[in-house]
C-alpha cells in the first residue's frame, strides 16, 4: 500500500457530465472582502435569488448545476478540492491507495451526526455510493462521477475500502464533488423516491422547506464543526437561516437585489454587470467556470458533417470574437479550447490560433463541389448546404441570439443555416441526435471529463445517440484514455494538451465563451465564498447593520 498523504494529494476532479453550469477558475478564495455598511452581525436571514429551480435535491438523483446552489447547504463531501487542485480531508480524514490504484481506505471523522440523529460511518459511506450504482435510484450525474466504483467494504465503524473497477486518476476529486455528497441513509431507505423533497445531509444547514418554483429554505445546524479547509468557519455557520427563491425573469432578479426585496441574486446579465459596477449600494462578484466552456458541436454522424473540410470552413467562417463582443459587452472570455482555463492541461497555446478567413472557407468548400446557386447557397447534387442548429429555450446567456449571428455569418459562404429552438432537448439532442450543431457546456474540474464528450461511442448502444458530436478518432481515443490511467500531473497535462490540438485542428467543436458565474449583492453582505468549481458557499456569510 502507498500512502498519499491528504495534504499533498494533487488529482483533480472528473467526469461529471453536468448538462448545465456554474463553475470557477480562481477558486475558493474569491468574495467580499469588506461590508462597508457598518457592523457585521450573527444571525439573521439571506435571501439569494437563483435564476431557475433545482429538479431535486437529491444529489444523487440531480442533472442541474443550479441544486448544487443549495446542496452545499445541505450535504458535505469525503473530501474537498482547494483552489489549486489539491485534494484534502473533510469528512474523511486521511486515506491510502493501493499499489494497482483500484482500492481507496479512508478513515472518516468520528464526530459527524446527519440532520436526522444518524451516526455517520464507514456504514453510511458504504450505503452512499452503493445507492448511486444501484439502478432503481437511477442515479443522473453522481453515477458518471462515481464510475469506475466497484464495491465498498467496511474495516471498521470509522474505516471504509473502497474498490474500482479500474484505475482512476479522476476519482478522489470526483468524491469532492457535490452531487457525490453523503445523504443520511436513514432518511434516504425511509422517503424513497421523495428522497429529494425531504434532503438530510451533515451539512451546515439543514432542509426546512420547499416550495417548487417558489423558495427553498434552510436552517443553520448547530451542531456543525467539521467544515472543509476552504471555508475559514470551521463551525455552525453565522446566519440563522437561508432563502433561496426562485426569480427566472432577469430583471425582477436583479431589481430585488437593487430594491432590497432579496440580498443576493445569481447569474448577472453583461448590461447589468456593466450598470451594477457604479452602483454605491450593490457588490458584484464574479467567478470564471471551471470545465467545459460553452461549446458548439457538429453532429459527426450526418453528412456532411463527418468531413472534416466542411468542419473547418465552417470553423474559419465563424467571428466567435465578433459573437461575444457584441453579446457579452465585455463581461464574457472567449473560448479557444474544449476545456477552460485553469483546468489541469489547459493549452494557451490555442489561443488566437484560429481566425476568420472567409476566403480559405470559400476555397474548401469549392474545392469539395458546392457551388453557389442563384440566392447564393452552396449546393451539391442537387442538395442545397444547410445546417440545422439547435438551440434550447428560454434563451439562456443569449445562446438563441448566438444562433441568428451564426446564421448570418455562415450565408456570407453559401451555407444556410435553419434554427430549431426546442424545450425538449432532450429528446431532440439525446435521445434523436436530430441535430448538426449544438450548444452545452459541463461544470468539471478534471480533463477526464473529455473521455464521455470525444471518445468513440459504441453505434450499437442506445447510449450512443446521447453522445454529444458522436465523432471517432483513434489517435484522440488512446490519449483519452491515457489521461484517464495516468497519476502524474506533468504527463497528464502533455496528454490533454494533445487531446485539445486534435480537437481544434480537425474542427471537432467551436467553443465560444467561458462563463462567468457571477452575484449580485447588497453590501450588507460579507463573506461570500465559491469552491473550486464556482459553486457559492455560505459558512462565512455574515450581515452587516
Amino acid at each position: 500500500m502507498k500512502k498519499w498523504p491528504n495534504w499533498t494529494k494533487t488529482l483533480t476532479v472528473a467526469t461529471a457530465f453536468l448538462l448545465l453550469l456554474a463553475g470557477c477558475s480562481n477558486g475558493a478564495s474569491t468574495s467580499n472582502s469588506e461590508d462597508t455598511s457598518g457592523k457585521e452581525s450573527t444571525g439573521g436571514e439571506l435571501t439569494y435569488a437563483l435564476a431557475t429551480s433545482p429538479d431535486t435535491l437529491d444529489p444523487h438523483r440531480s442533472g442541474l448545476a443550479v441544486s448544487v446552489r443549495a446542496f452545499r447547504t445541505i450535504f458535505d463531501s469525503l473530501v474537498v478540492q482547494t483552489a489549486d487542485n489539491t485534494i484534502q480531508p473533510w469528512l474523511a480524514t486521511e486515506w491510502t491507495v493501493s499499489e494497482d490504484g483500484k482500492s481507496y481506505t479512508f478513515k472518516l471523522r468520528e464526530d459527524v451526526t446527519f440532520h436526522d440523529g444518524t451516526p455517520f460511518n464507514a456504514e453510511a459511506v458504504k450505503y452512499n455510493y452503493d445507492r448511486i450504482i444501484d439502478p432503481e435510484t437511477k442515479a443522473a450525474n453522481a453515477l458518471a462521477l462515481i464510475r469506475p466504483y466497484k464495491s465498498s467494504e467496511v474495516i471498521d465503524e470509522y474505516t471504509i475500502k473502497i474498490n474500482l473497477e479500474t484505475p482512476s486518476a479522476a476519482f478522489l476529486s470526483n468524491l469532492s464533488q457535490a452531487l457525490l455528497g453523503i445523504v443520511s441513509p436513514t432518511a434516504a431507505k425511509k422517503d424513497g423516491d421523495q428522497f429529494g423533497k425531504h434532503p438530510v445531509g451533515t451539512g451546515p444547514y439543514k432542509f426546512v422547506s420547499w416550495i417548487e418554483n417558489a423558495d427553498i429554505q434552510v436552517e443553520k445546524n448547530n451542531d456543525y464543526k467539521w467544515a472543509p479547509s476552504i471555508v475559514e468557519n470551521d463551525g455552525a455557520p453565522y446566519l440563522d437561516k437561508i432563502t433561496f427563491k426562485i426569480i427566472p425573469e432577469e430583471a425582477t432578479r436583479i431589481g430585488s437585489v437593487q430594491s432590497g426585496q432579496v440580498l443576493a441574486a445569481e447569474t448577472v446579465p453583461p448590461q447589468n454587470i456593466v450598470s451594477l459596477k457604479d452602483d454605491p449600494k450593490t457588490q458584484l462578484l464574479q467567478v470564471n467556470t471551471l470545465g467545459l466552456p460553452y461549446t458548439l458541436f457538429f453532429n459527426q454522424r450526418n453528412k456532411p458533417w463527418n468531413d472534416v473540410n466542411v468542419r473547418k470552413a465552417v470553423q474559419l467562417a465563424i467571428d466567435v470574437d465578433a459573437i461575444v463582443k457584441t453579446l457579452y459587452m465585455g463581461t464574457y472570455e472567449r473560448a479557444w479550447s474544449p476545456l477552460s482555463p485553469g483546468m489541469l492541461g489547459y493549452d494557451e497555446s490555442l489561443e488566437n490560433s484560429v481566425k476568420p478567413d472567409l476566403d480559405e472557407a470559400n476555397k474548401r468548400l469549392d474545392e469539395l463541389g458546392y457551388k453557389k446557386g442563384s440566392d447564393g447557397i452552396r449546393e451539391k447534387d442537387g442538395k442545397k448546404l444547410t445546417l440545422n442548429y439547435v438551440d434550447g429555450s428560454p434563451n439562456r446567456e443569449k445562446r438563441n441570439d448566438i444562433a441568428v449571428i451564426i446564421q448570418q455569418q455562415l450565408k456570407e459562404i453559401g451555407i444556410a443555416v435553419d434554427i430549431n429552438i426546442t424545450k425538449d432537448t432532450a429528446t431532440v439532442i439525446y435521445q434523436n441526435a436530430d441535430y448538426d450543431l449544438y450548444g452545452n457546456s459541463q461544470v468539471n474540474s478534471d480533463p477526464n471529463s473529455l473521455l464521455d464528450i470525444y471518445h468513440t461511442s459504441d453505434p450499437e448502444k442506445e447510449a450512443a445517440r446521447r453522445m454529444l458530436g458522436g465523432g471517432s478518432d483513434p489517435e484522440l481515443d488512446k490519449l483519452l484514455e491515457q489521461g484517464t490511467i495516468e497519476h502524474e500531473p506533468a504527463k497528464r497535462e502533455e496528454i490533454y494538451k494533445k487531446a485539445q490540438q486534435i480537437i481544434i485542428e480537425k474542427a471537432v467543436i467551436i467553443p465560444i465563451y467561458v462563463f462567468p458565474y457571477t452575484v449580485a449583492a447588497s453590501k450588507k453582505v460579507n463573506g461570500i465564498t465559491f469552491d473550486s468549481l464556482g459553486y457559492p458557499l455560505f459558512n462565512d456569510v455574515r450581515i452587516g447593520q
